[in-house]
């Protein structure tokens, strides 16, 4: 790995782990948990509930999150909008344009495979035949 900079390789995956470098992590770690506490409190107020597992990392289904305090009502994005906005909201789908040859039905059409589908898969396959062909190997099939 070639760098600028005299802190470019912190935590580099493929070097020996510092321990200056997971105290410094850590520290991060912890201004950001407490900004994100601090947010939290302060737009939801007095609706959180006292709940000791609230900032401890842990997470909720909705149902749960709605006693917690953490959201206001539950729902789906169409019903929310249609009730706060009026029932003539229409929401719109956008899509990603078309291009020429799935107008004949190859690439890109919602029937088909995307050309990028395509090459994944691909790529996917190859890769899974060379690890079972190393795994086989080591047995000398």
């Amino acid at each position: 790995v070639h760098t600028a900079g005299q802190n470019k390789a912190v935590l580099d995956p493929f070097k020996p782990e510092k321990k200056e470098d997971v105290e410094r992590l850590k520290a991060l770690q912890l201004e950001v948990h407490a900004t994100f506490i601090d947010l939290v409190k302060e737009r939801r107020g007095t609706k959180l509930k006292d709940d000791p597992d609230l900032f401890t990392g842990l997470f909720w289904t909705g149902i749960k999150g709605l006693e917690l305090g953490l959201v206001d009502a539950l729902g789906d994005m169409r019903t929310v909008l249609k009730t706060r906005f009026g029932a003539k909201t229409q929401l719109r789908l956008i899509t990603t344009p078309r291009g020429f040859l799935s107008r004949f039905g190859l690439f890109g059409s919602s029937k088909g495979f995307s050309a990028p589908d395509i090459v994944a898969a691909a790529a996917s396959g190859v890769i899974d035949a060379a690890e079972e062909r190393a795994l086989w190997s080591r047995f000398g099939l």
